[in-house]
């Protein structure tokens, strides 16, 4: 079996057999979970964002640093959301490994009509705590989409993306 992959900012395909580079699938080319078991307990910390174009019509909402809305304050409820769904990131996505999450920290900050979201998520594990990041950052976005829709369907969920990452073989930051 051959995959294709399109890189988005050059546009320049890539094949790969199946069975001799992805990480997620056995010899029988079938989906499996990576063993971890041989790697070694580091401290990881990621870092993801994600932004919410709220429109003027949701804006005109604000109360002090929240949005308030009939359903209650927007980015307080959005925050505990993305909180709750990165401890249950490996319920979610299949190939997750299950990781004590020792910290969780989301920040909403609106700039003109955009929620900015920034998470944060560290555990001392065998693997890496970006996808913990990236369901905080992305749950807390559509929390955000959740609470504002009655006053207008005009929102865009806009960049979700991995910030960083330390603690494992790799170190990963993004050139902003």
């Amino acid at each position: 079996m051959t995959y294709f992959w399109v890189n988005l900012q050059t546009n320049q395909h890539t094949r790969m057999a199946a069975s001799s580079k992805l990480s997620h699938v056995n010899d029988q080319n079938k989906p499996a979970m990576v063993d971890v078991s041989r790697k070694e307990m580091t401290r990881r910390v990621a870092e993801a964002m994600a932004e919410v174009w709220l429109g003027p019509e949701v804006v005109k909402h604000l109360q002090g640093d929240d949005i308030v809305t009939p359903k209650g304050p927007v980015f307080q409820t959005a925050i505990l959301a993305g909180v709750m769904a990165a401890k249950k990131t490996s319920d979610l996505i299949p190939f997750c490994h299950p990781l004590p999450l020792e910290d969780c920290q989301i920040k909403i900050v609106l700039a003109g009509e955009t929620a900015h979201i920034h998470t944060s998520a560290v555990t001392t594990a065998k693997t890496g705590v970006e996808m913990e990041a990236l369901t905080a950052a992305s749950v807390a976005a559509l929390t955000i989409y959740d609470m504002c829709k009655a006053l207008t369907p005009e929102m865009v969920i806009g960049e979700v993306c991995l910030l960083s990452k330390t603690g494992g073989k790799t170190v990963f930051n993004r050139k902003v």
